[in-house]
């Protein structure tokens, strides 16, 4: 069942397709007939609609694109219907008068034409075969863009040029002078003349930017300059931003020069403040330059169709890290095995490769924990208040059609209501970025889940923090964005973005990192603490949800894995359909969980526990379970992902090496294992000390 505002929405959309059709029809009887008032009206009002949708309703224009409808036919169609017009306008002359008026307007529709060509000229020459970000790449002469409605507006540009035009025509109609449609297609024309040779400017070579050969030929040199070694390798769709900007922070605490290797162009505005360096590279032959550059790991966050292109480098070693790990069939894909090694958190993950049969052997998984979770607090004991903060973070539907997979459909109204009715609960819900996006049911039990929390506020008062705190959050907020937000002019595009994207101010990371702390701090305080959250956006992050809970109730999803970290109490709903002990059979992770059944009756047991640390009868599985699933704490993740990914660079040095070896002549060196193995059984068959080992 559609969702409330979809259907009114649908409505206005409708009754403005059929508004534009009467305006052509009222114009053409106006026209016919010819009955001037109506005629003038339905013209403007026509061209008006036109111009209003073009800003408003692009993708409702773009349907009658679709049908061949577009704004040149529609503009076109309204013009020829305004000559018409006039030529049933007693007092106009159609020889003396209409006649150059038609000329005129032939000659408008040909610079129109004309500048749209010059326009795709001047895009050809404005797209590099990369695009960065955090580099400067000043020496590929970089220029600001020219305007939008020359260079990519094309309807909004023909239809603002024809205003003059068909004000002076209206003028005519009424005046019956020709003289006033002749002011005006002449505005018109010299509008579009003199746009078409300004935009031509951008194909001179003051305005000019380097082309391909010259820009990968500055590729190559700014990858000998740099000398990446670590680099991190996305391609995704714009709502899977999330899984390459949890990577950010740990990347760059990486030894040696690291980068991120993108493969879509809108990404790169997508992926967050960071000082890391960014290429996005969309072809595959100029991806494959990177195998002569030093660049020796590469990291994946996620799985792509477009991953396996990179996979054919063999002079890089790759590592699957993931974006996260659960019990989900997910965290365990068969396409794992493409890569050289899988990092995973901890031994259940281990595990969990291992029972799935899939093909990645044991020594390929490697242990690094997760760095990502040194922010999250640990438990400090039963709520300090009177009021007990639940975090209920449900995951999305996912691709299979699972009922398991959310617990939204199922039980989230349950859950909720559940909380709602005590008093001393204070709800934090921030539900997947992308519910409903697969599952309408989904996307509908949230907004209902949305509408109850905004409707239990209704019924709770208290204080209120004053108006200080909403300043400090705005003056956080105007900081934070002032370091994580690039502003660009409305006409700007990729090259003048990489301009003013270039190499980021020293000490950059550590200021956002600072003022990310302070806005999160700013956030908490600037709400009452018996107001319950609805939490969409991308701020405050989940981390900060999870200091900010007594408890979490979620899914089997990634989140249980990282709250246990906090060793905090936590709950999973089972909408699976299996019984209780096949769900903790089945999920690990939700071992140390309380289990919510879909009608969600343990809530009230769930949350005296988290009251009375003496019930809660979970802790010390918790603490077990915390580090079967991230491993030990000593040494800290941080050090042992370094570790990680300074072994694998080790590796990728020396299959260079032999590769060298073998392209030389030379024979190849032999591995320690190599060694030690033959010096055994050198001793074994008794003093064999001069045998010769083998290539």
């Amino acid at each position: 069942m559609p969702s409330a505002g979809i259907v009114p929405r649908r409505a206005v959309q409708l009754a403005a397709l059929f508004a534009m059709m009467v305006a052509f029809t009222a114009q053409l009887l106006g026209a016919l007939l010819p009955v001037i008032p109506l005629f003038i009206a339905a013209s403007v009002v026509n061209l008006g609609l036109d111009l209003v949708l073009q800003h408003k309703q692009p993708g409702l224009l773009a349907v009658l694109g679709r049908i061949r409808f577009d704004v040149t036919v529609r503009q076109l169609l309204r013009d020829m219907l305004i000559l018409v017009g006039l030529l049933h306008i007693d007092g106009i002359n159609p020889l003396e008068e209409q006649a150059p008026l038609t000329i005129t307007l032939l000659l408008f529709y040909g610079t129109h034409f004309v500048c749209q060509a010059v326009a795709v000229l001047v895009r050809r020459t404005r797209s590099l075969p990369f695009v960065t970000r955090n580099i400067d790449a000043s020496a590929l002469r970089l220029t600001d863009a020219p305007p939008r409605i020359l260079s990519r507006q094309t309807g909004r540009r023909l239809l603002r040029f024809s205003v003059p035009t068909t004000t002076g025509m209206m003028l005519t109609a009424i005046t019956t002078d020709a003289f006033w449609g002749g002011i005006g297609l002449a505005v018109s024309l010299a509008l579009s003349v003199g746009g078409t040779l300004y935009l031509g400017t951008w194909l001179l070579p003051k305005k000019r930017v380097a082309n391909e050969k010259q820009a990968l030929e500055w590729l190559d040199n700014w990858l000998t300059e740099y000398r990446p070694t670590v680099g991190m390798y996305f391609s995704g769709g714009s709502s899977s931003a999330y899984q390459a900007n949890m990577w950010l922070s740990t990347l760059a605490d990486l030894d040696g020069n690291p980068i991120i290797v993108l493969r879509e162009r809108f990404m790169v505005q997508k992926i967050e403040a960071t000082d890391v360096p960014i290429v996005c590279i969309p072809k595959v032959a100029n991806l494959m330059r990177l195998e002569h550059s030093t660049l020796k790991v590469l990291l994946h966050p996620a799985n792509s169709g477009k991953t396996s292109q990179i996979l054919r480098i063999p002079s890089i070693k790759h590592a699957f890290t993931n974006h996260g790990e659960s019990d989900k069939l997910s965290s365990c894909n068969p396409y794992a095995k493409a890569y050289d090694e899988v990092w995973v958190a901890g031994p259940a993950a281990r595990d969990r490769y291992q029972l799935a049969d899939i093909g990645v052997e044991d020594k390929d998984v490697i242990e690094v924990g997760r760095p990502q979770l040194a922010p999250i607090q640990p438990y400090t004991g039963a709520p300090a208040g009177r009021l007990t903060t639940v975090l209920y973070a449900p995951t999305w539907e996912g691709w299979d059609g699972n009922p398991g997979n959310t617990s939204v459909i199922l039980a989230g109204e349950n859950i909720v209501r559940e909380l709602l009715a005590d008093e001393n609960v204070r709800l934090l819900y921030k539900p997947h970025p992308m519910t409903g996006s697969v599952d309408p049911r989904a996307g509908a039990a949230n907004t209902r889940i949305q509408a109850m929390i905004t409707e239990a506020n209704t019924r709770r008062s208290g204080a209120r923090p004053g108006p200080e705190a909403a300043a400090e959050l705005a003056r956080c907020t105007e900081e934070l964005n002032a370091l994580t937000t690039s502003a660009f002019r409305k006409s700007a595009d990729e090259l003048e973005r990489m301009r003013l994207q270039g190499t980021p101010e020293e000490g950059r990371a550590a200021a956002v990192a600072a003022a990310v702390t302070a806005w999160e701090a700013a956030y908490w305080n600037s709400f009452p603490e018996w107001e319950h959250r609805i939490i969409t956006t991308a701020r405050p992050g989940i981390f900060s949800c999870f200091n900010e809970a007594d408890v979490l109730i979620s899914d089997v999803s990634s989140v249980v894995s990282d709250y246990l970290t906090s060793e905090k109490p936590y709950a999973v709903a089972n909408t699976s359909g299996m019984t209780e002990d096949d769900f903790r059979v089945n999920f690990p992770t939700v071992r140390a969980a309380t289990i919510l059944t879909p009608e969600a009756a343990e809530v009230a047991g769930l949350l005296d526990a988290v009251r009375n640390p003496e019930k809660d009868t979970l802790a010390a599985e918790r603490a077990e379970l915390k580090e079967h699933l991230l491993g030990p704490s000593d040494p800290p993740s941080s050090v042992r992902f370094n570790q990680a990914a300074l072994a694998l660079c080790t590796k990728a040095d020396e299959r260079r090496i032999r590769m060298e070896n073998r392209l030389s002549g030379i024979p190849g060196q032999r591995s320690q294992e190599d060694v030690d193995t033959s010096e055994t059984a050198e001793k074994q068959d008794n003093g064999a000390s001069d045998a010769t080992a083998a290539v």
